[in-house]
């Protein structure tokens, strides 16, 4: 009898498995880091096919580390990095270009031009998010735009768009062999695509955007089988019965469920979520509207949010770029050899400033110095 689940978590930096048990304990875990790729100052890309190999090592990983079968599963579930933009082609498998991290400021230009032209309150009320180089529509239309022969391609029905959940299900359910091309309402909300009323995606949206709706995934619920995926060995096929966005996972794994209980995440950022139950509240203090999750068949349940893009991969900055520390933990060794910051503040406004000001012109500062 399967008495485990399985949980896949992609995320920014690194891709992890785990599995549960019955009780919802942890029985084992695997993670690989995947590289943060910078071609420029304010872009920030992933090379998706790292990400599918490191997603089929984890969970190798895992069920060996659990000394698991198929047999012991009983159903696996994705959460993911939302926001970031990967486009592919059905017919071969292949990424058309980097996968277009949620961090990534390339697009301003067109945003500005778009909020000069006026319609940045529409797509607000339409899909409860402003004009921002954080969600997906912008990278969709800059890869059509930039990489040769894409549009042309994508117009013709040969390329598909998904955030990092859909590149994952699509491989794990047959890829170019029928690969399932869905995503959930979470990370649908997030694309600046959907309708955030009739949880599908907006035509006067994709329109905008001049993305063909061939390219986007089936929303489906949260809680859904979306897809069945065939272990390594085995020809048992195993359901995918859960996609939640990362911190709507967060979120939900906490038993925020009801209006007013919230959640605050500390990882590669730090992102707040309230529940505003079934009722859709727009926010006059510089917080987006987005899905919490939906269970079946039932209703939507919607959140406010409050975003901070640079938090924890700022100590991975530390790191890999200034290699002022050799392991993210020495982060705290380091900073107990001083009483205090002296004054001194680090504003980590990488990928500009989020809610409530949602300043993409913002960038790194160190404020405060003196000669102490």
């Amino acid at each position: 009898m399967a008495e485990h689940v399985l949980a896949i978590d992609q995320g920014t930096t690194s891709t992890r498995a785990i599995v549960f048990d019955r009780a919802g304990t942890v029985v084992a875990t695997a993670q690989r880091e995947h590289e943060q790729i910078f071609p420029r100052a304010g872009w920030v890309e992933h090379d998706p096919m790292e990400i599918w190999t490191n997603t089929e090592w984890v969970i190798s990983g895992v069920l060996a580390k659990a000394h698991l079968q198929a047999s012991g599963i009983a159903a696996a579930g994705v959460t993911n990095q939302r926001e970031t933009a990967i486009v592919w082609d059905r017919r071969t498998g292949q990424p058309v270009f980097n996968a277009i991290v949620w961090q990534d400021t390339r697009t301003q230009p067109r945003l500005d031009a778009l909020a000069r032209d006026g319609v940045g309150d529409r797509v607000t009320e339409v899909t409860g998010l402003p004009l921002a180089t954080y969600f997906s529509a912008s990278k969709i239309a800059w890869i059509l735009d930039h990489v040769p022969g894409a549009r042309a391609d994508a117009e013709a029905g040969h390329l598909l768009f998904g955030t990092p959940d859909s590149w994952v299900v699509w491989n794990l359910t047959g890829g170019t062999s029928g690969g399932a091309h869905v995503t959930d309402v979470t990370n649908a909300s997030r694309t600046l695509l959907m309708d955030l009323q009739t949880l599908d995606w907006s035509d006067e949206m994709l329109a905008l955007w001049n993305i063909p709706r061939a390219m986007m995934p089936e929303i489906r619920s949260s809680s859904d089988v979306v897809g069945e995926l065939a272990l390594p060995g085995t020809a048992r096929e195993l359901p995918i019965a859960g996609i939640l966005g990362d911190q709507q996972a967060a979120t939900f794994g906490q038993a925020a469920f009801g209006v007013g209980d919230s959640k605050n995440t500390y990882g590669t950022g730090n992102f707040l979520l309230v529940g505003t139950g079934t009722e859709i509240v727009r926010s006059r203090h510089g917080l987006i509207t987005t899905v919490a999750y939906r269970l079946g068949d039932g209703p939507a349940h919607y959140a406010l949010e409050g975003s901070i893009a640079v938090t924890g991969s700022l100590v991975q900055w530390l790191r890999d770029n200034l290699g002022i520390i050799d392991r993210a933990q020495d982060v705290e060794t380091l900073a107990m050899t001083v009483e205090n910051a002296g004054g001194s503040y680090f504003v980590p406004a990488f990928s500009g400033l989020f809610a409530p000001y949602w300043r993409p012109d913002a960038r790194g500062a160190i404020v405060g110095l003196t000669r102490y």
